[in-house]
């Protein structure tokens, strides 16, 4: 059994509407409106990412675990989180 792919996955740039996620074959757009839980995070958090398997990706310090799908195209998953307030 294969280890998480830590190695392959990086946060490349981050401004005040969202991030950007580099994975081997793609760079990913996760915008703070479509994943509003990490508009408060700090770098340091955000940066904590794994890859625990192909298609999902997971910040443990935050316990937020993503599809790629979802990641990709966020309004084909109606169901999201939001902020109360």
């Amino acid at each position: 059994m294969l280890g998480t792919l830590t190695s392959l996955i990086e946060i490349t740039q981050v401004s005040s509407q969202g991030f950007w996620l580099l994975l081997p074959t793609e760079e990913l757009f996760l915008s703070f409106e479509n994943f509003p839980w990490f508009k408060d995070v700090t770098i340091k958090e955000l940066c904590e990412v794994e890859w625990p398997s192909e298609k999902h990706i997971y910040w443990p310090n935050l316990d937020i675990d993503l599809s790629i799908d979802s990641i990709r195209d966020p309004l084909a998953f109606p169901l999201q989180y939001k902020a109360k307030g």
